[in-house]
């Protein structure tokens, strides 16, 4: 019973730790830093690197991307080296559900940060550091996805999307562990439920591409 609660507290820690990460609002705050405005009120409303990009342009946008990125990277990590010291041998098993769960509690932190009440960005950058740390072949694989579709179609949230979707099959083809493809499989949906009002917008015809402006809020 001991082993269990140790186990149990030590799991809330990481969820707290991952989403602490993830909830960093790294677009927002360069928003205030350079502009002195809230990323939420212009574009999308998203804090996320693509509202980054259309808003404040293309080196504030690529800044945002590449924190929100290692924000994943981080939460995995931090996961697996807390659970390489923490945890007994007994329990190494657990350590790919562990840095799972760091990782979907970073997404959630990202999308829902408890700084700006709940309202961040759509997690797609943050998911795709997690998958480099998870499997970096299937994040490279998935990125690859997301580049094809942006060549071809310039929509960055169709692309987002596409590799939403991709990230799956990839995880699931290529024999990842369990947790792994059960991470896929609901990070990938929670992203494409994200961008419902993008879906609406594809549909409708009028998602602007890049280079295109968006109408306001």
């Amino acid at each position: 019973m001991t082993d269990l609660l140790h186990l149990f507290f030590f799991d809330l820690m990481v969820l707290a730790l991952g989403y602490g990460l993830g909830s960093l609002p790294t677009g927002y705050l360069v928003g205030r830093v350079l502009r002195g405005i809230d990323l939420r009120d212009h574009g999308s409303g998203s804090t996320g690197a693509t509202n980054a990009l259309r808003v404040l342009g293309k080196k504030p946008g690529a800044f945002v991307l590449v924190v929100d990125i290692l924000k994943g990277v981080g939460a995995v990590l931090l996961a697996r080296y807390l659970g390489n010291n923490v945890l007994e041998a007994s329990q190494l098993g657990w350590l790919p559900w562990l840095e799972v769960f760091a990782g979907l509690s970073a997404v959630v932190g990202h999308s829902n940060p408890i700084w700006l009440g709940f309202r961040g960005g759509k997690s797609v950058a943050t998911g795709l550091g997690i998958l480099f740390a998870l499997s970096w072949p299937v994040g490279l694989a998935t990125f690859g996805v997301f580049a094809l579709f942006l060549s071809l179609w310039r929509i960055v949230s169709l692309s987002s999307i596409s590799g939403a979707i991709a990230v799956s099959v990839l995880m699931v083809i290529s024999g990842q562990p369990l947790a792994y493809c059960l991470f896929a499989i609901a990070a990938g949906g929670y992203v494409v439920w994200r961008h419902r009002s993008n879906i609406q917008r594809l549909i409708a015809g009028v998602e602007p591409r890049i280079g295109q402006p968006m109408a306001q809020k």
